[in-house]
C-alpha cells in the first residue's frame, strides 16, 4: 500500500499541538474541580495553580505541593488525568520511538537483503546513461527490479530509481564501504556510469579491488581515458561521446541507417541484438547458413565476425550474437 509521507516539521507540529491540547484539557478539568484540591499555601487554587498542577502532573514530575483531597478529585485523577498523562507522554516520545522503529526496520530489511542477494547488478550513477542501462536490463534480460542496485549521491535520482522498484544506496561509489552496502563483492556485474571520467576511474578501481570476479562495464566521455579504465580493471568500456558522434556523422549521409542502429539498440521494440548458446544440431555448420541473422561468434571469450575464417564451422561451447525480433506481447505483460 502506498504510504502518505508527512514532512518532519509538520509531524512535529502536530505532536506539539496534540500535547498542548491534552495539557489544556487537564487544566480545564482541574480548574473546574479546584475545590477538591489543596495546596501548600492553603489559599485555594488559582488558574495559574491549576496550570502548574496539570503541567507537573502530566510530565510525571509531581512535587506534591498541590494534591487532590476529596474523593471526587481523586476519582477524576484516576479516570481522567492519568489517561491524559499517558497520552501526553506518548505524544512527546512518539517522534523518537517512530524514528527508532523505522531505523530498526530499515536496518533489518537491509541485513536480510544483503544475506540473500547474489548475482545482482550494481549500477553506479542514475543519470541518462544509468537509466538507459537499467531499462535495457529490465527489457532484455527480464531481470527483477530487486536484483538491480543503484548507487548515487543525488537523492532525487535515488527516488526515481526507488519508484521503479530498484534497490537504492545513497553515497559515493568511490568508497568501498558504500559498495559493500550495495553488495558489490557478490554482484554479477557492475555498471559504472557517473557524469565524470575521473570519477569513473576511481569507482572502477574501488569496485575491482572489492569484487575481483565481477564483470565491470564502464562508460567514459573521452576516448583518451579508455586505457585508464582498462588499467583500472574495467572489462568493457563504452565511449559515449564518440558513439554519439559517429551516429551524427552517419545521419548526415544515411539517416535511415541510424534509425536501424537505434532499433537494434532498443530492446523494447522491433529488432534487438541478443546472445544464445549453440544448439547441438548447429554444431559443425556455418553461422552464415543459420535461420537467424548471426553477426558474430563468441569462442573462448573472444568475438569473431561471422565472416572470419576462424568460425567457418561452429563448435560446441560457442555462443552466437544474432538479431532477434522482439515480441510485443512479452513487454506488454511486464
Amino acid at each position: 500500500m502506498p504510504e502518505t509521507k508527512v514532512s518532519p516539521l509538520r509531524s512535529i507540529g502536530r505532536r506539539i499541538i496534540g500535547a498542548f491540547l491534552f495539557l489544556f484539557a487537564a487544566v480545564l478539568i482541574v480548574y473546574i474541580g479546584r475545590d477538591g484540591y489543596s495546596d501548600a499555601n492553603d489559599d485555594g487554587l488559582s488558574f495559574l495553580d491549576c496550570f502548574y498542577y496539570a503541567t507537573v502532573s502530566l510530565s510525571t514530575t509531581g512535587y506534591g505541593d498541590i494534591t487532590p483531597v476529596t474523593d471526587f478529585a481523586r476519582l477524576i485523577n484516576i479516570v481522567v488525568i492519568t489517561p491524559l498523562r499517558v497520552m501526553f507522554l506518548i505524544v512527546l516520545v512518539g517522534t523518537t520511538l517512530e524514528v527508532l522503529t523505522e531505523r530498526s526496520r530499515q536496518a533489518l530489511r537491509i541485513q536480510k537483503w544483503r544475506h540473500r542477494v547474489r548475482d545482482h547488478v550494481v549500477v553506479v550513477g542514475f543519470g541518462t546513461k544509468g537509466r538507459s542501462a537499467v531499462n535495457s536490463l529490465l527489457a532484455e534480460e527480464d531481470a527483477e527490479p530487486s536484483q538491480i542496485v543503484v548507487v548515487d549521491t543525488d537523492q532525487a535520482a535515488l527516488d526515481a530509481a526507488s519508484a521503479l522498484g530498484l534497490i537504492t544506496v545513497h553515497g559515493s561509489a568511490t568508497r568501498s564501504d558504500v559498495l559493500r552496502v550495495a553488495g558489490a563483492q557478490r554482484a554479477r556485474a557492475i555498471v559504472v556510469a557517473p557524469n565524470r571520467d575521473d570519477t569513473a576511474v576511481l569507482v572502477t578501481l574501488t569496485a575491482r579491488e572489492l569484487a575481483p570476479k565481477s564483470r565491470i562495464l564502464a562508460s567514459v566521455r573521452e576516448a583518451e581515458n579508455v586505457h585508464l579504465l582498462k588499467q583500472s580493471g574495467a572489462d568493457q568500456v563504452v565511449v559515449s561521446s564518440e558513439t554519439a558522434g559517429r551516429l551524427l556523422g552517419i545521419a548526415t549521409r544515411t539517416p535511415l541507417v541510424v534509425d536501424m542502429v537505434e532499433d537494434l539498440l532498443t530492446p523494447e521494440t522491433g529488432l534487438a541484438i541478443a546472445e544464445r548458446p549453440v544448439e547441438p544440431s548447429e554444431e559443425g555448420g556455418s553461422p552464415r547458413h543459420l535461420p537467424d541473422i548471426v553477426l558474430g561468434v563468441v569462442r573462448d571469450g573472444s568475438l569473431y565476425r561471422v565472416d572470419s575464417p576462424e568460425v567457418d564451422a561452429i563448435e560446441r561451447g560457442d555462443r552466437l550474437l544474432y538479431v532477434r525480433k522482439v515480441t510485443p506481447a512479452k513487454h506488454a505483460a511486464r
